[in-house]
């Protein structure tokens, strides 16, 4: 049925027909002689369809699964693998995605289903290895609860700076550059490079020290877990030191997060342990049991 000034060329049940016969709007487009590609030709057959309430459930589009299909797979499924394998899918990241968003606008209920992977026992302590190589990445986090542990208000800047916190302290802010040293040379000592490469030249540019109106503190983290505070006026100049000749400037260890988790027969935390001693400085530590730093390495805890 056409009405006046209706340009289509086909009826509503050549339209009836194309949907059913079809799995997809191209398909339907094709079918009814209509460029497929078009969106506006898309978005007319849907009026339409709508307008005849039409069932398009068996519609895949690029999908190898139909609406229809989900939601059977997904009234009998118990966990997720249930759900790939009743669609033919691998159980990628991205169909994982898909899946999940297309059962969610369906209004299918997901709640009941479990991951595909089985949980953990909850009595299993979680065992990790440890990653050296990590190191750096994990400096900026290290300095951070130090600084935050030892009363200083800490802030990362909002755009890239040569410094990478801000700190509150009682000598004012402080900007802190923080730097790490995986392992010591085959001399026993721990080299730490504190220059840095020019923003304008590439990786290998050689590096400039950094200047000392820009940076006020480096806080340096070594793979044996010693941390340093070391003023940027000492090393002004330099773009590498060996950080364990600096013993005055060492200000706690963090080796007890760089180890393996605490032995199955760790005893409970204690009041207060060496490690959370030397991890805070304790002689600036005024209440050291108003903190709490849960390692456990061996059988003291922080």
């Amino acid at each position: 049925m056409t009405t006046w000034g209706d340009r289509r060329t086909w009826t509503d049940d050549d339209l009836r027909v194309a949907v059913v016969e079809n799995h997809s709007w191209r398909g339907a487009a094709r079918a009814l002689g209509l460029k497929g590609t078009s969106a506006g030709t898309v978005r007319a057959l849907k009026k339409h369809a709508e307008r005849l309430a039409l069932d398009t459930a068996h519609f895949t589009g690029q999908r190898q699964w139909s609406d229809r299909k989900l939601r059977e797979v997904m009234r009998d499924a118990t966990c997720w693998a249930d759900v790939f394998a009743g669609l033919g899918v691998s159980d990628g990241a991205e169909s994982r995605v898909r899946i999940k968003g297309h059962a969610m606008r369906l209004g299918l209920d997901c709640t009941a289903l479990r991951p595909s992977d089985s949980p953990r026992p909850a009595a299993e302590p979680l065992k990790l290895p440890e990653r050296p190589e990590m190191l750096r990445a994990a400096a900026p986090a290290l300095a951070m609860a130090w600084f935050t542990l030892h009363g200083c208000a800490v802030a990362l800047p909002m755009a890239p700076e040569v410094y990478d916190l801000l700190v509150t302290t009682t000598n004012g802010i402080q900007r802190v550059q923080v730097k790490s040293s995986e392992r010591p040379g085959r001399d026993g000592h721990w080299p730490v490079g504190i220059g840095r490469r020019p923003y304008v030249l590439d990786k290998s540019a050689t590096k400039m020290p950094y200047d000392p109106d820009d940076i006020d503190l480096f806080f340096i983290v070594l793979g044996n877990g010693s941390l340093y505070v070391i003023p940027s006026s000492v090393v002004a100049g330099r773009v590498s030191i060996y950080a364990d000749t600096y013993a005055q400037y060492r200000v706690g260890d963090a080796s007890s997060l760089l180890r393996s988790g605490a032995s199955a027969d760790a005893d409970a935390p204690r009041r207060v342990s060496a490690y959370a001693r030397e991890f805070l400085g304790f002689r600036g530590l005024v209440d050291p049991e108003a903190f709490a730093f849960d390692v456990y390495p061996g059988r003291q805890a922080v």
